[in-house]
């Protein structure tokens, strides 16, 4: 029984695009009112096409765990600045390391997950990368690439195309 929704300057609209940082872009399908638990409660509906996935969002708790709108084009540029720079890898050991990227990609913050893909990316003539390095470098270059596409308002072969244009720039 989704119902439509008013939207006021902190909220969300239908067929808005946010991001949700463990998930990464979504849009807003609606609101719905649901009793759960004893409790009446306003969520929000939100549809990750690529993962074929709804998750419902209480009204109250959307600031909470993070939800936002897409980024700016200003934090894109600066996203897409940061993947020019020079990957820095520290010299701890790579179960420390793999952690600090995987809680930068569910951040949701674009500037950090670009920093993670920076770092892991590997240039033709680089060492095989490892297969949780891998798995951590197109789990981040996935979200990026998607928020870069919804701002852009582009498709997401093209975003990535734009993300390793800039990778290769930096090399």
């Amino acid at each position: 029984m989704a119902k439509k929704i008013t939207k006021s300057p902190n909220e969300y609209g239908v067929n808005d695009y946010v991001v949700y940082p463990t998930h990464g872009v979504g849009r807003i399908m609606g609101l719905e009112d649901q009793e759960i638990a004893g409790i009446k409660l306003e969520l929000y509906v939100i549809s990750f096409e690529k993962d074929k996935m709804t998750l419902r969002v209480p009204l109250g708790k959307a600031k909470s765990v993070g939800m936002r709108k897409l980024s700016s084009p200003d934090v894109v540029a600066n996203a897409l600045q940061t993947l020019k720079g020079r990957a820095r890898v520290k010299r701890t050991m790579w179960s420390r390391r793999a952690q600090e990227y995987e809680a930068k990609i569910n951040s949701g913050d674009l500037v950090s997950i670009a920093e993670v893909v920076r770092d892991l990316h590997r240039a033709a003539g680089q060492p095989e990368q490892s297969y949780s390095e891998r798995q951590l470098y197109e789990a981040a270059l996935d979200r990026l690439a998607r928020e870069l596409a919804a701002v852009e308002k582009i498709d997401e072969a093209a975003a990535i195309k734009r993300v390793e244009t800039a990778l290769k720039k930096a090399a």
